[in-house]
């Protein structure tokens, strides 16, 4: 019952009630970030939702467009700045995720959207994660998500979509709030830096195995 029917209502009531109250932080944020960083002020990028429908998530932009001599774009250390930085672990960059809950390509709570290049590398079992909506946080994210490699991250993935209940989605919520709270790692996690290489890692695993197909 709460995974077919309440979940979805929760999500939609809950993310316009923030997106109300939070308004005026999210323009105060867009106006710092158009002044700081630059345009465009949202950084979108697809990323696959439920039953691995591609979907436009959208984020406040956390890097400059510095580029080198030759107008190539500067390594993502030199681009993130100060400001960038505290966005993204304060996670007030996350905010405008919010309107990805209300459409409905997201939940609260769920397995975070990973990138399209991955999918051809779960594992049937990991592919689960796709069965639910991809959300703004989730148990491997309140679970050390920098500090435990991806076959964990993904196991947390699964397990939480195999135990979905209101129970857990209120476990996962108060461990957000303290980890948030407490400006964790756990929350500030570089997505170039920390998923940029599971592609490759899983890539090569499966070549070394020889059940590397396509």
């Amino acid at each position: 019952m709460y995974r077919k029917f309440v979940k979805r209502g929760l999500d939609f009531l809950l993310s316009f009630m923030a997106v109300v109250v939070l308004s005026p932080v999210l323009l105060i944020l867009a106006a710092l970030v158009r002044v700081k960083l630059g345009a465009p002020v949202l950084f979108r990028q697809e990323r696959p939702g439920r039953n691995e429908k591609i979907f436009t998530l959208c984020k406040f932009r956390t890097m400059t467009d510095k580029r080198d001599a030759e107008g190539n774009l500067l390594p993502d250390s030199e681009r993130l700045t100060k400001f960038g930085r505290m966005l993204r672990t304060t996670s007030l960059d996350e905010l405008p995720e919010l309107f990805n809950i209300l459409k409905g390509d997201m939940s609260i709570i769920g397995p975070r959207p990973l990138l399209v290049s991955y999918l051809p590398y779960y594992t049937e079992e990991e592919k689960l994660r796709h069965t639910v909506r991809p959300g703004l946080t989730g148990l491997a994210q309140v679970s050390g998500r920098n500090f435990i490699d991806w076959d964990r991250r993904l196991e947390k993935d699964v397990e939480y979509v195999k135990k979905l209940s209101f129970a857990m989605d209120v476990k996962v919520i108060w461990m957000t709030v303290k980890t948030v709270l407490g400006h964790s790692d756990e929350v500030a996690e570089d997505t170039n830096a920390v998923e940029g290489n599971f592609a490759q890692i899983r890539k090569r695993r499966l070549e070394e195995t020889g059940k590397l197909t396509r």
